[in-house]
């Protein structure tokens, strides 16, 4: 069945209904989120900008968490030689994602001026590297392991 939704699913069969599975439950906990905030506005002065961005980061964490965590991702990856292979592509993303952002930075931003704004960049870079890394690490190795245990 095709909507204005499938743009954003993959064209695997068992993974386009997982995903579907994902957007539900992430939909349903932003609904309660969104009732809590409600509630708590009542006792907390809660602007709306806060909201939208609390609501609109839970149900992205709970959608991504989950896709990473249920190991759909790679699902070519059973063996131990594609499993190395691949690790070495994450690692080669994860580099190049770095050198591309510091070199459009210094282009377009600026070169930062003193120590402490290099500091800032440098942080950004290593954290938002960091988390990119460890999420297609960790969605790599529950992948490997549930299709090793499907061979």
């Amino acid at each position: 069945m095709k909507s204005w939704i499938s743009f954003l699913l993959p064209d695997d069969e068992y993974k386009e209904k997982k995903m579907l599975y994902f957007y539900a439950e992430g939909a349903i906990i932003l609904f309660l989120s969104l009732i809590v905030m409600m509630i708590c506005n009542n006792f907390f002065n809660l602007e709306a900008e806060t909201v939208l961005l609390a609501a609109i980061a839970i149900f992205l964490f709970y959608v991504t968490g989950r896709y990473m965590i249920a190991g759909i991702e790679y699902t070519d990856i059973a063996t131990k030689h594609a499993y190395k292979k691949e690790l070495r592509n994450i690692s080669v993303r994860t580099i190049g994602f770095v050198v591309i952002f510091l070199a459009l930075y210094l282009i377009f931003v600026n070169i930062p001026s003193s120590l402490h704004k290099w500091g800032e960049l440098l942080g950004l870079l290593i954290s938002v590297s960091t988390v990119c890394f460890l999420s297609s690490y960790i969605s790599l190795n529950r992948s490997y392991k549930k299709n090793k245990k499907l061979l």
